[in-house]
């Protein structure tokens, strides 16, 4: 992943912090931060499919969290100091998880089209759709996945041996 041209070539990325069946993403974040670029991670809203991206100040910043019904970490609803990707100078690259992908780009997630919305957001956003690479374990890569109207595919999969 840090070999990458498209993280080489990006400033503002995105990246999911990992649940213990997902690619760990933990090494990646430390490198944002050592590389000097800007790294934003996921706010989910609850009974909704709204997503922002906030900014961390640092890898150590994960440890100041909050921990959701989900068991994911995140900025909590109260935390307005951070920079939200959107709101700035949007992101050049987002790293997005999944529980399966097919080669033709399409994934499928945990079913709340966070990250589908997110995208279309982007999309609107002067600095334009960022670069999209999903983590995968090869085991997750299927001849086809369900996709729906407004599913929004992957440019790049990276797996194990890809």
């Amino acid at each position: 992943v840090i070999c990458h041209p498209k993280y080489q070539e990006s400033k503002r990325i995105a990246i999911f912090l990992s649940m213990p069946d997902e690619i760990q993403t933990e090494e990646i974040i430390k490198d944002i931060f050592k590389q000097g670029k800007e790294c934003f991670i996921p706010r989910y809203k609850p009974h909704c499919n709204h997503m922002d991206m906030l900014k961390l100040s640092s890898a150590e910043d994960i440890s100041s969290l909050t921990l959701t019904s989900w068991n994911i970490l995140q900025p909590s609803d109260d935390d307005s100091a951070r920079e939200e990707a959107l709101a700035g100078g949007g992101l050049d690259l987002i790293f997005m998880p999944g529980l399966g992908f097919d080669k033709k780009g399409n994934r499928l997630g945990r079913g709340k089209g966070y990250y589908d919305t997110y995208l279309e957001r982007c999309m609107k956003h002067p600095s334009g759709k960022p670069y999209t690479i999903a983590l995968a374990f090869r085991e997750q890569i299927c001849e086809s996945v369900p996709v729906a109207e407004n599913d929004v595919q992957v440019d790049e999969i990276l797996y194990e041996d890809c």
